[in-house]
């Protein structure tokens, strides 16, 4: 059966060596780990308490330094840097100059309301882009004086001999030298949904940052499988460290609507200006008016024709569009940048898993039967499977049912629902195929009763499959399998249909494979094999002879 899912300049201050030995700009995925380990004046053994703390004076703290922020005030002041706010300004002056105290009030309190507005939302707005420094782990395991610790994180130092397990978030920037169906999700750095499978080869120098197998990356996610490996940056030297000081980095730029409103107010203060002094030149000089009297209406005119309510419901507007975007994830920083997105007229994206959710969603299902679509999108199980554009119940296709069986029990991933939202942990394929099985009304404890897991075979990259062994409590044994559709079917001889077993049609499997492919969906395949109920142990020899 088949199922088809959808630089900074080198430091000298470096440890057993000059900067250009472990300088920021060295390329150590391209580098073999003993070289890695030599540079560092490190061993497989680990450091010694001692040198760990001289390092750590010498590097500093494995943290990202925080930006340069100005201070609470200055924040708040920096809010009435606008044109429109000096005219209003001026106009409470000139009001409260005529002794019309309520317009003073009014519009100082639009002043006021004004600024608190904006100064909140870009409150929030840090408070979010903090975040990504608090993405480094907050423990490690690292080898020291001989001996497995767990030491804070902030305290690793380059040439740390550091372990890595399923759960942890990666510590700092590290040089692999063991690595056992290591897989590393580097969505945070990438963008790729997908887990990154790591070895300890040494690669290409020019190799892209998703290629650098031999790398494991601060603030990546093991997914699964164990590593070991030797720090080589920690801190601001990191990958993420590099983006953090990016964002720091960032030029701030007017908005097209900060532009226009500044013009506007320049504009209108010009305007303003000639109005009131024309009025008051006409008033005292050619009408012969008391110069009290003509001041009076000169600065009542000016008053009267400054917009109050504009900057006002310019901010509100804009707030409202903030907090849109903040029920979609999205963090503005200041209230301008919203009006911004709209002048966007084209978005560039590398590629797939950028600017996705990084969810899988199983969209098709081929089996012997024929071809199933099945709708719905992330990992709420809302959707149904179709064939040639008719609803299909999975329970009246024996076929779709075991397939979405197989796919559920062998299977390692998790999908539950959250405060309202369906979550999923593990592999995002896995949790595709978890979540298909719920909209076929499949339950994974019920199933995993019926067919408790009784051995398993991890996947490996150099045998692409997965494999687990079921026994019901008759005491029929069964053995699932998913991986690479070409290796399913090289170990496959027949194929499941609904008239029952057939020989296996390998070409006619290829070309539906084809066109799948060609949809720019990923391709899983799955497959089942009934075995005896004295089997109690699964090994490779089992799934391949």
């Amino acid at each position: 059966m088949d199922e088809s899912p959808p630089d900074a300049p080198d430091t000298p201050d470096t440890p057993g060596g000059s900067g250009d030995d472990t300088g920021a700009n060295t390329p150590w995925h391209a580098l073999e780990a003993d070289e890695a380990l030599r540079r560092h004046d490190a061993a497989r053994e680990g450091l010694s308490g001692d040198e760990a703390r001289e390092r750590l004076e010498r590097f500093g703290p494995n943290a990202l330094k925080p930006p340069e922020k100005a201070g609470v005030l200055r924040r708040f002041l920096r809010h009435f840097h606008n044109i429109l706010i000096y005219i209003l300004v001026l106009a409470a002056i000139g009001t409260a100059l005529l002794g019309h105290w309520v317009d003073t009030g009014v519009i100082l309190a639009v002043v006021l309301i004004n600024t608190l507005i904006g100064f909140v939302q870009e409150g929030k707005a840090e408070k979010a882009l903090d975040a990504i420094r608090r993405m480094l782990s907050p423990q490690a395991v690292a080898l020291r004086d001989g001996e497995r610790r767990e030491v804070p994180a902030d305290t690793l130092v380059p040439g740390d001999i550091v372990y890595l397990q399923a759960g942890d978030r990666v510590p700092a920037d590290v040089r692999l030298f063991e690595a056992r169906n290591l897989q590393v999700e580097e969505a945070v750095l990438t963008g790729e949904s997908v887990a990154v499978e790591k070895d300890t080869a040494a690669v290409d120098e020019g190799a892209d940052l998703g290629d650098r197998r031999g790398m494991a990356f601060s603030g990546t996610l093991v997914s699964f499988g164990r590593g070991t490996g030797v720090v080589v940056a920690t801190g601001g030297d990191t990958e993420i460290g590099r983006i953090s000081t990016m964002l720091g980095e960032v030029e701030s730029l007017e908005t097209p609507l900060v532009r226009q409103v500044a013009q506007f107010g320049r504009w209108l203060a010009g305007v303003i200006i000639v109005i009131s002094a024309a009025t008051f030149a006409f008033g005292f000089w050619v009408r012969d008016y008391p110069l009290d009297e003509i001041f009076l209406a000169a600065a009542s005119l000016a008053v009267s024709t400054i917009p109050e309510g504009l900057p006002a419901i310019l901010t509100i507007a804009l707030a409202i569009g903030v907090q849109k975007m903040a029920r979609r994830n999205a963090i503005i920083r200041k209230l301008p940048a919203v009006e911004t997105l709209g002048s966007v007229s084209a978005i560039c994206s590398d590629k797939t898993g950028t600017l996705t959710r990084n969810e899988m969603t199983v969209q098709a299902l081929m089996t012997g039967a024929g071809e199933y679509g099945v709708s719905g999108v992330g990992y709420a199980p809302h959707g149904d499977f179709t064939r040639d554009g008719v609803e299909v119940e999975p329970a009246d296709a024996p076929c779709l049912e075991e397939v979405l069986r197989a796919g559920l029990l062998c299977n390692d991933a998790e999908v539950f629902e959250k405060d309202g939202q369906w979550v999923m942990q593990g592999d995002p394929t896995e949790g595709a195929l978890v979540t298909a099985a719920f909209k076929a009304g499949l339950n994974t404890r019920h199933e995993h009763e019926c067919l408790p897991r009784t051995d398993v075979i991890p996947f490996e990259s150099d045998h692409r499959y997965m494999a687990t062994l079921h026994h019901d409590h008759d005491g029929h044994g069964r053995i699932y399998l998913k991986g690479a559709p070409e290796r399913v079917l090289e170990l496959c001889e027949h194929q499941a249909t609904a008239d029952g077993r057939e020989p296996l049609r390998a070409d006619e499997w290829h070309a539906a494979m084809d066109a799948i492919a060609a949809r720019g969906q990923r391709l899983l395949a799955i497959a089942r094999r009934e075995t005896t109920a004295e089997q109690r142990e699964l090994t490779y020899g089992d799934v391949e002879q």
